[in-house]
């Protein structure tokens, strides 16, 4: 068998994809920052991409995955992120239209020799069903507290964060308020995200184990 027939039968798992499309992603969109593993609603975001003024989510379905989650995985993502795509493997691209909303963009990744490829089958949408009462819960407390501060209102500390979110979208305009949203995301301590990150993985562990005990 030769190179090229090899290259066509490459099986690529999320791993082989995931540093390639950060690197497509960076010289794409410029600057940007990658939440990987997020949690949104019931699901679990492989990608939630930052850039000035936008989220944009990112599903992987590599050549070794099925669409099984992918419905309720859509429902998740379209809540939370203003653009979304569908990152998948060569043996995906022919079907993967069909599982996904009309307003989802396509990239398709494949190996060429040694080489990656990446390209953009189908230009993303503005998402109609993001619920920005939801993208603002993806604030953390302090962060809120900044942009309160910034804007000159109450710091209403003995409020809940619900409470919080709400008035932000009473008083100020939603372009200014997720400019700033945007401003904070990118200035988050991210060891501090990697610790929420081992903590709902030590959560999920003890979970595990405590349904094992009860079965």
């Amino acid at each position: 068998m030769n190179t090229e027939m090899e290259s066509k039968s490459l099986v690529l798992y999320d791993r082989d994809i995931r540093e390639p499309l950060f690197d497509y992603l960076e010289e794409r969109f410029g600057k940007t920052r990658m939440f990987e593993e997020k949690i949104i609603g019931r699901s679990r975001a492989d990608i939630i991409m930052l850039t000035e003024r936008q989220l944009i989510g990112l599903e992987i379905k590599s050549d070794a995955d099925t669409y099984e989650r992918l419905k309720r995985q859509i429902r998740d993502y379209n809540k939370y992120c203003d653009v979304n795509y569908v990152v998948v493997g060569k043996s995906h691209e022919k079907h993967v239209e069909e599982h996904i909303p009309s307003w989802w963009g396509i990239i398709v990744v494949e190996a060429e020799g040694k080489e990656m490829v990446i390209n953009e089958k189908k230009a993303a949408s503005e998402n109609p069903k993001m619920k920005r009462e939801l993208q603002i819960t993806l604030l953390w407390r302090p962060e809120l507290q900044k942009i309160l501060a910034l804007n000159h209102l109450p710091a209403y500390k003995q409020k809940s964060k619900k409470f919080v979110h709400q008035k932000l979208m009473e008083k100020l305009d939603w372009d200014r308020l997720k400019h700033q949203m945007c401003e904070e995301l990118f200035e988050r301590d991210y060891t501090l995200w990697d610790e929420e990150l081992e903590k709902y993985r030590e959560a999920e562990k003890r979970h595990g184990k405590l349904a094992a005990r009860r079965t």
